[in-house]
């Protein structure tokens, strides 16, 4: 009985449209909120459904992705960037704002970057794709910011708080799951090598 091998995905995907579409978005999400100094609740409002369509879309895009036989490599590099770029986005523009203290921002861009960083070092002996605790940061990541986005009244305080505080857990300990992925890849690259 032969088999028959899957043709590889071509890049040019509904999937791959959905991130490219997400990292277009960035910058029109950026400009909402931080328009006004971020004190019009309705550019605030906007930020947010700008924001939650961008997020939706990396649900989606995976999601796709698999069903359909779509995934591809640049979907899977590209894909993590352009969930940091939006959340980046938005970890700056709410620290610009003064809503956000600048070390959570600075942890948080620091391990994306990190992150990133590794995944291109180890890029000729594979992928590292995105962990179930990196879905889970990016899911905390989105419902926290989501919050500080929102113009919520002052009770909602202690619920963006614990919600962004858990998100930078999340944050640093799936950095550290990664950067030891990263290690082992590039041992076991070494290995093949010599």
């Amino acid at each position: 009985m032969s088999t028959t091998a899957r043709p590889a995905a071509s890049n040019w995907n509904l999937a791959n449209g959905l991130t490219v579409l997400r990292l277009v978005l960035v910058p029109l999400f950026g400009w909402l909120l931080l328009t006004d100094d971020g004190e019009s609740d309705s550019m605030r409002v906007a930020a947010f459904v700008v924001f939650a369509v961008a997020a939706a879309t990396d649900k989606f895009d995976g999601e796709l992705a698999r069903r359909r036989g779509m995934v591809t490599d640049f979907g899977k590099v590209v894909d993590p960037i352009a969930d940091k770029a939006l959340t980046g986005m938005a970890f700056i523009g709410l620290s610009i704002l003064g809503e956000l203290p600048w070390w959570v921002t600075v942890v948080v861009l620091v391990r994306e970057i990190g992150v990133t960083a590794l995944r291109f070092w180890v890029i000729r002996i594979g992928i590292i794709a995105a962990s179930r605790g990196g879905k889970l940061k990016t899911a905390l990541q989105t419902l926290a910011l989501g919050l500080y986005i929102l113009p919520l009244s002052s009770a909602f305080d202690p619920v963006e708080i614990v919600a962004m505080a858990l998100a930078v857990i999340v944050t640093v300990v799936t950095g550290f799951d990664y950067a030891a992925q990263a290690w082992r890849m590039h041992r076991q690259g070494q290995a093949t090598t010599s």
